[in-house]
């Protein structure tokens, strides 16, 4: 597979190639190939020319509408080939991945609808005026993309840019490729104009850095680390464009006790173990009251000692593999200075071989009894790896909720209607789930405070991001105020 999409097709092979290998079984998958810098600067080029021309920048909103729907359609149609490719270029298990990209669509359907209804308005000026306030595209947009869902924060992206008219040029993560370059001939089919959507491939220290340093981009869209947003930041701001930037999370699990332990239990393993507890959003910090921990504790360690870790294309499997073996090696890490912090481990904490040909990258979905000072309760892992932390009351709850630099999403589990409003309203995150977790809609703003990034994803918020306000004064009424003319003869004769 090629790693280039320019102007409506694929390009030629490049010199230089990455190999997307398969995380469960570290086999190669495909080679593709990087985007050079010079075919880098050719894409921004051509596509501010692509702007520029109106071909999509001036296009009708029901145009536009008619195109991100057909889009839809045809991606609910192959849906289960996406799965397919998700799933071995990722490690996460099939039924996450079923479930997961049978909502994609969805974004493009709201952001498309959000096209074809967003209204201007008329602001209330003073006098005989009319303000008209319309709502314009950037320019050339740049998406940056993470490997750990690529097809569904692509899409996130790319439904809300391309609706709002901005020509899209898309870096998907150089671990995890193959769906979302697939995106191209299928935004064709559906009618987009050649040049609209760009795809380019390497890596982020290389053609990510190229794109996000060009003078003719008009916005970064970042979902990555915060090492990577104080790199490009700068730049940005040279350049004076926005970011938005979806970045790290640390997000608690706020047990109380009037939650049975049962369901306790299973949001805790649907909150952190999700993906391998590779998403911004696990629930990798698992705040307990004192009065249901001993009960808790006991139980969650049977049950993550009883989940199906192995083969991410069997039916069956619960757990899938991390990414790469640098993942592994950042699990081992947490793991080691969590016991040498005094923290002690219920279960996991090693790498697995489950499967016959004993490879892949696979690592325990493990649990940590730590105070809420340790690393591991303070930073994030980016795999399944919990700290479980004891608390003494709400209030103790709250606090070690917010003690962090992240604030990203949190989850707040209790069948007490008003202390579960209570906690909601003084956690600090973008996102905080009432008895749930992970829960996601295209038009739910998605975004953090803090060190968890700037900016939304989703809604309305997100449409308006990728745009710029215009206002058109018109005056029907007012008498312009000149110099009075014997003024100005004294004044200037």
């Amino acid at each position: 597979m090629r790693g280039t999409y320019k102007n409506g097709q694929e390009t030629p092979p490049t010199a230089t190639t990455i190999s997307v290998v398969n995380p469960a079984t570290e086999e190669a998958l495909a080679t593709i190939n990087a985007t050079p810098s010079e075919a880098v600067d050719e894409i921004i080029t051509a596509s501010w020319k692509t702007f520029h021309s109106g071909v999509w920048s001036r296009k009708d909103p029901s145009d536009r509408f008619a195109v991100l729907s057909r889009a839809s359609t045809l991606l609910r149609g192959r849906i289960n080939d996406f799965v397919a490719l998700e799933t071995v270029q990722t490690g996460r298990p099939i039924r996450e991945m079923r479930t997961q990209l049978a909502r994609v669509p969805e974004w493009l359907d709201y952001f498309a609808s959000l096209a074809r209804v967003h209204e201007g308005r008329v602001t209330p000026f003073k006098g005989a005026v009319t303000n008209t306030l319309t709502r314009i595209p950037l320019g050339v947009v740049v998406l940056i993309t993470p490997y750990n869902h690529p097809l569904l924060i692509a899409m996130k992206k790319i439904a809300a840019a391309l609706a709002a008219g901005n020509v899209v040029i898309v870096k998907p993560s150089e671990l995890a490729p193959l769906s979302v370059l697939k995106l191209g001939a299928l935004f064709k089919e559906a009618g987009l104009p050649d040049g609209v959507l760009q795809i380019v491939s390497g890596y982020g220290r290389e053609t990510g850095k190229y794109l996000c340093e060009h003078p003719k981009i008009s916005k970064i869209d970042l979902t990555g680390g915060i090492a990577t947003y104080r790199a490009i930041a700068p730049v940005a701001a040279m350049n004076m464009i926005p970011i938005t930037a979806e970045l790290g999370g640390k997000a608690p699990v706020c047990i109380f006790p009037s939650t049975d332990v049962e369901t306790a239990v299973k949001a805790a393993l649907f909150a952190g173990f999700i993906a391998s507890g590779q998403t911004c959003v696990t629930g990798s910090r698992i705040l307990v009251h004192k009065d249901i921990y001993d009960s808790f504790r006991s139980l969650l360690e049977k049950r993550v000692r009883a989940l199906r870790v192995g083969d991410p294309t069997d039916e069956k499997t619960q757990i899938g593999s991390v990414i790469s073996a640098a993942a592994i090696e950042r699990c081992e890490a947490f793991v080691s200075r969590a016991t040498a912090e005094g923290g002690t481990i219920l279960c996991g904490g090693t790498r697995l071989t489950p499967t016959p040909e004993k490879k892949g990258y696979f690592f325990a979905p493990t649990v940590i009894e730590t105070a809420s000072t340790s690393d591991l309760a303070n930073n994030e892992v980016f795999g399944p790896v919990l700290a479980l932390i004891k608390c003494s009351d709400e209030d103790e709850i709250v606090r070690i909720a917010n003690g962090t630099s992240y604030a990203l999403g949190a989850s707040v589990w209790s069948n007490d209607f008003t202390q579960a409003h209570s906690v909601a309203d003084k956690i600090e995150a973008g996102i905080v789930w009432i008895n749930g977790h992970h829960l996601n809609d295209p038009s739910s703003p998605w975004g953090g405070f803090k060190e968890s990034g700037v900016g939304k994803e989703n809604g309305v918020e997100a449409y308006e991001s990728y745009t710029k306000v215009k206002s058109t004064v018109m005056n029907y009424g007012v008498k312009p105020v000149w110099f009075d003319d014997e003024v100005a003869d004294a004044r200037y004769g």
